[in-house]
């Protein structure tokens, strides 16, 4: 192993990614899914976060009311939003879920943060802004005050220090988002035709990352793919992705199969 490898390489860790839609818009479900997941060694539970979505969607849970009671039916799991747009959050009262969440949880909290879409009815019908332009502008603001709030601005502070982690949602091929991943812990990029194009970016993490400052590269997977080839790329976490119609049989299924 090289000495700049440990900025981006570390022992794999493996999640469970939801959407809290349809059948798992039960927050119960997804506790008892959590709490099943950490029996079986997985290290995470995320949730996606929605206000409404495309069809054949209608059932969506909200995230953090969820993600409260998966801290309350888990000890050791990580847990979080994947991803949260804050371009349409009220920033302030994220630092209060966030701060809170990292309370109740004793310290478990990860934020997923990035741009969002406009192309699931969630922005403009509610007055949202849907210029990506704009709302790149809104999300550096919006982590900029939430530091803020987090290192003191609000009481309490998070469990966490310095700070609660923060992974940032970037599409491939795009760079700026990576950009600005650099300058918190973690980069989750979609839309990776392959791990090929992973070990691209995990290049480009170490020529610009110290090497004693360790940065988390997540990789979302549908069920059944190995993980592996994207480990070898330079993934530190890899999450099984269930899609926008996850079944709680399914989530159950490869939830007690274990990780690979």
């Amino acid at each position: 192993m090289s000495e700049v490898e440990p900025a981006v390489r570390r022992e794999l860790k493996q999640a469970i990614d939801v959407a809290p839609f349809g059948e798992l818009a039960d927050p119960r479900v997804l506790a008892v899914l959590a709490a099943a997941a950490e029996e079986q060694g997985w290290d995470g539970f995320f949730i996606w976060d929605h206000i409404v979505y495309r069809a054949p969607v209608r059932a969506v849970a909200d995230p953090w009311v969820a993600l409260a009671a998966i801290a309350c039916a888990t000890s050791r799991l990580r847990i979080g939003p994947l991803v949260t747009p804050l371009s349409r959050r009220r920033v302030h009262k994220v630092a209060r879920e966030t701060v809170t969440l990292d309370l109740l949880s004793s310290g478990r909290l990860t934020l997923g943060i990035g741009l969002g879409s406009a192309r699931n009815g969630e922005l403009e019908p509610f007055g949202e802004v849907a210029d990506p332009r704009e709302r790149a502008l809104l999300l550096d603001q919006g982590l900029a005050d939430l530091t803020r709030f987090w290192a003191g601005g609000f009481e309490p502070t998070p469990v966490q220090r310095p700070r609660i982690p923060v992974w940032v949602a970037a599409e491939w091929p795009h760079r700026r988002p990576l950009r600005r991943a650099l300058q918190w812990e973690g980069l989750f990029p979609t839309g990776l035709p392959d791990p090929a194009a992973l070990a691209e970016l995990t290049s480009e993490i170490r020529h610009a990352r110290p090497a004693d400052e360790p940065f988390d590269v997540i990789v979302g997977l549908p069920p059944g793919d190995d993980p592996a080839p994207w480990a070898m790329a330079g993934a530190s976490w890899t999450v099984t992705d269930f899609g926008m119609q996850p079944t709680r049989a399914e989530v159950r299924g490869v939830i007690d199969a274990g990780p690979r």
